[in-house]
């Protein structure tokens, strides 16, 4: 089913409670009732609903069962769910062994009931749009963002930034090194936007080792040479002690060549609205990315800038540390 929707599981009912047929209608969603697990998990896989809602206030067992199975499902397991219990402590106890996102018992407040409703999809929704290993947002909350500057009209810049000879250093040191740097890139991003734009910068986490940060215009070459800093002062830390002083270490091409790998650099692509007018993210995604792979194409860790203008293009400003 392509559109959202939630699913009512209850063996023995064909209707939500009144109060969940609130919750629902309040956010546009249609309701699927479903009475048997198998159903359940097989709308559940075919089109992820936006929240299941368990009614375990009889043959709680099954219905528990029902939502531990969802919830442990490493696809559906992202879904939101909820359960109405009894007012009996051992109920709610059960429920969250269950892996309940939610409890909702018998005599909870409607006014209460409908918070914890609504604070468990922020929740969800929060989890569904981050990356599970650095936590920063994800693709969605990206471009949002970005929209969100073009509307505001204020001058910012996007900002790409990208691991040179990352997939060398994870083949020859691990993933689980490798994801340790991913989380290090992280935190220097965040750190230092946060630090020197506040509440203004943004950080995203596209996926692997590639990073989107958004931050005011005239903050951008700074915050890029700060990284750029930053990581250099860090990145020879994460080799072994023969490889560090080296320099570099003997990695194979694709063809098992053997061939000297650099040590890791990091590449920032910059794009602005100096001498730009952007309607749509896609736009800025096109021009951050082909500004990304020019960097990659310099040697050490550099930040490359946009200098180009709508129409007529002057050319290329190359900022290098």
């Amino acid at each position: 089913m392509a559109h959202p929707h939630a699913i009512f599981f209850s063996p023995d009912s064909d209707r939500p409670p009144e109060a969940v047929r609130g919750w629902l209608a309040a956010r546009d969603l249609p309701v699927i009732v479903s009475h048997e697990v198998s159903d359940l998990m097989s709308r559940a896989l075919r089109g992820r609903p936006a929240v299941v809602v368990f009614d375990a206030r009889s043959n709680s067992k099954l219905v528990l069962d029902a939502c531990r199975r969802l919830k442990s499902d490493s696809y559906t397991g992202v879904v939101p769910g909820g359960v109405l219990t009894g007012d009996d402590e051992k109920d709610v106890n059960a429920a969250l062994d269950a892996l309940a996102d939610e409890v909702f018992p018998a005599s909870m407040r409607p006014s209460e009931a409908t918070l914890r409703f609504s604070a468990m999809l922020r929740r969800a929704d929060r989890d569904v749009h981050v990356h599970p290993s650095t936590r920063l947002p994800g693709a969605p909350e990206i471009e949002a963002e970005i929209s969100r500057r073009i509307e505001s009209a204020e001058p910012f810049a996007v900002c790409y930034a990208d691991l040179d000879h990352f997939k060398e250093y994870n083949d020859r040191y691990s993933y689980h090194e490798g994801d340790r740097v991913i989380r290090i890139v992280a935190t220097i991003l965040h750190d230092v936007v946060r630090g020197m734009s506040g509440d203004e910068g943004f950080v995203g986490h596209i996926g692997g080792d590639d990073f989107i940060f958004v931050v005011p215009m005239r903050d951008a070459a700074e915050i890029s040479r700060e990284i750029i800093e930053i990581f250099d002062a860090l990145a020879p830390h994460q080799y072994s002690e023969q490889d560090r002083h080296a320099g570099y270490f003997f990695g194979k091409d694709r063809r098992g060549q053997l061939h000297r790998v650099p040590l890791m650099t990091l590449s920032i692509g910059v794009v602005t609205t100096e001498r730009r007018n952007f309607t749509h993210p896609a736009q800025v995604s096109e021009l951050a990315t082909e500004m990304k792979s020019y960097a990659k194409t310099l040697p050490g860790s550099v930040y490359v800038v946009d200098r180009r203008q709508d129409r007529v293009e002057s050319g290329v400003g190359v900022q290098e540390h």
